[in-house]
C-alpha cells in the first residue's frame, strides 16, 4: 500500500494504490468505506449494488460480527473475503460496528470488550489476533480502548486509555511477525485519548513510533464531546502524524463534518450516515454542486420549493419527535405530503430509484413496510453519498473546498429540508 499525495489547498487530495492482496485496487482520497453488515451492504443484493455508481474499493466489516463466526472462518481457511462471497474487494475491518452503540465501562488492562448479537464478548489481544488470523483482513484496526468519548472521561482515564492501546498495540504487532496469515495485512493504530489534548498527543507520537500502516482517529462518535474541542483536537493530533500514511476517522459522518475533518487533515471516512437514513424512511437530498446559484440549487435539490405551507410546521413538528437524530440534509418520505409526489426522490440524481421511481411510491412501500423501500432508498443513499466525496476530489483539486463547503454548512443550518422554505 502506498500513498500518493497531489498539492491542493484545504485537505489531503490523492490516492492510496497497490491495496489488496494482489495490488491491483486503488482508493481515491479523501473517500470513504463502503458500510457493510457481514460483508454485505445492508437492504442490497451482489447485484443491487452493482448498480450503485462510486462503490468504495474498500469494504468495511466489524470486529463481533466476524467474531461470533470465528470458528466457522478459521475451518475455511481462506479468509473472510472469499467466505462473504467478495474476494476482490479489500477487506477493512474495524473494532465496533459504527451503527452499534457500545455500553461503557467494560474495558480492563488485559481486554476489551465488543457487542455483538449474542451480548458482550471480552477479547484479549491474543484472541483479537487469532479471529484476525481467520478474517484475513487487507486493512484492520488494532486492539484498542477508545471508551472515552462519553465526554464525562477525566485526565487519569484519557492517560489509561493511551496506556492500554499502546500496550495492546506493541502485544499485536509482536503477534504478527509471527502470523504468516496477516503478512500482507495492515495494521491501522488507534489515536485515543478522550478530550485531553496531551494524552491526544502522547498517543499520536507513540503510535507514529511503531510500524503501523496507517492511523486511525478514535473516540470522536457521539455529540458528547464539544464541536470546538473535536476540531481543535483531530487539527492537532494530525499535525504530529507522518504525511506518508493514510489517516482514518470513525463515527463522523454528516456532510458538514466530513467537511470540516477533511479541512483538518483526515483522509478516509466511514458511509454508515447513509444507512441510518435509510433506516430512518428518509431519503439523502443535499446539495454538492457548487452552482453559481447557490441558494436556488439548495431550494430545488432538497425539495423545499411548492411545499403546501398549511400545517407544515405542525407536521415537522411530528417528525422531529418521531426521529430526533433527522438531519437537514434529508428528507422524511413517510410524510403524508410526499403520497402524491410524483417527482424523484432528487431532480437529476441518476440513481436507479430516481431514474425509474416516484416519490409517492416509495412513500407507499415505506407505509406498506415493503421491504423494497429499504433497498430503493439504500441504492440512492449511497450513491448520492459516494457522488458527494467525488464532488469533494474535484472541489479540492479545483480549489473551491471553501466554496463546497460554505454551500454545505448552509444546508445544515436551515433546519430539516422537510421544514417549509420561510423556515
Amino acid at each position: 500500500m502506498k500513498l500518493k499525495l497531489c498539492g491542493a489547498g484545504g485537505g489531503r487530495l490523492g490516492t492510496l494504490v497497490g491495496l489488496g492482496r494482489s495490488g491491483a485496487a486503488a482508493l481515491a482520497l479523501p473517500g470513504c468505506l463502503l458500510y457493510t453488515r457481514m460483508g454485505s451492504a445492508p437492504h442490497l443484493t451482489h447485484d443491487n449494488l452493482q448498480t450503485v455508481t462510486g462503490v468504495p474499493a474498500v469494504a468495511q466489516i466489524s470486529m463481533p460480527a466476524m467474531a461470533e463466526i470465528h470458528d466457522v472462518l478459521e475451518e475455511y481457511k481462506e479468509g473472510a473475503a472469499k467466505f462473504i462471497g467478495m474476494p476482490d474487494v479489500v477487506l477493512y475491518c474495524s473494532l465496533h460496528d459504527p451503527v452499534t452503540r457500545c455500553p461503557s465501562g467494560y474495558n480492563t488492562n488485559k481486554t476489551v470488550s465488543l457487542w455483538g448479537t449474542s451480548g458482550r464478548m471480552e477479547v484479549s489481544a491474543s484472541k483479537f489476533m487469532d479471529i484476525q488470523k481467520a478474517i484475513q483482513p487487507d486493512w484492520f484496526q488494532c486492539l484498542s480502548d477508545g471508551d472515552t468519548f462519553s465526554g464525562e472521561s477525566s485526565r487519569k482515564r484519557a492517560k489509561k486509555s493511551v496506556d492500554r492501546t499502546l500496550s495492546f498495540l506493541d502485544a499485536c504487532l509482536q503477534l504478527q511477525e509471527k502470523s504468516p496469515e496477516l503478512q500482507g495485512s495492515v495494521m491501522f493504530g488507534a489515536i485515543e485519548g478522550g478530550d485531553i489534548l496531551e494524552e491526544r498527543l502522547r498517543s499520536a507520537r507513540e503510535t507514529a513510533k511503531r510500524p503501523v500502516g496507517g492511523f486511525l482517529l478514535d473516540g470522536f462518535q457521539g455529540c458528547a464531546m464539544a464541536k470546538e474541542t473535536k476540531l481543535n483536537l483531530i487539527a492537532s493530533v494530525t499535525a504530529e502524524l507522518p504525511e506518508d500514511k493514510p489517516r482514518i476517522i470513525h463515527g463522523v459522518g454528516k456532510p458538514d463534518e466530513v467537511l470540516e475533518c477533511i479541512e483538518r487533515g483526515v483522509d478516509i471516512f466511514e458511509s454508515f450516515f447513509p444507512f441510518q437514513v435509510t433506516e430512518r424512511g428518509c431519503a439523502l437530498v443535499f446539495s454538492y454542486d457548487c452552482h453559481p446559484d447557490t441558494e436556488a440549487t439548495v431550494l430545488t435539490q432538497n425539495g423545499a420549493q411548492g411545499l403546501e405551507k398549511d400545517g407544515t410546521e405542525d407536521d415537522q413538528d411530528e417528525i422531529c419527535k418521531a426521529d430526533p437524530e433527522m438531519t437537514p440534509f434529508e428528507i422524511f418520505l413517510k410524510d403524508k405530503r410526499y403520497q402524491d409526489d410524483l417527482g424523484p426522490l432528487l431532480e437529476g440524481c441518476s440513481c436507479y430509484c430516481c431514474q425509474r421511481h416516484t416519490r409517492a411510491y416509495v412513500h407507499h412501500l415505506l407505509m406498506s413496510h415493503e421491504l423494497l423501500a429499504g433497498v430503493l432508498l439504500m441504492m440512492h443513499n449511497f450513491q448520492h453519498y459516494f457522488s458527494f466525496f467525488n464532488a469533494i476530489r474535484d472541489a479540492l483539486r479545483d480549489d473551491k473546498l471553501d466554496q463546497l463547503k460554505k454551500l454545505v454548512c448552509k444546508q445544515a443550518l436551515q433546519g430539516p429540508a422537510n421544514a417549509k422554505p420561510d423556515q
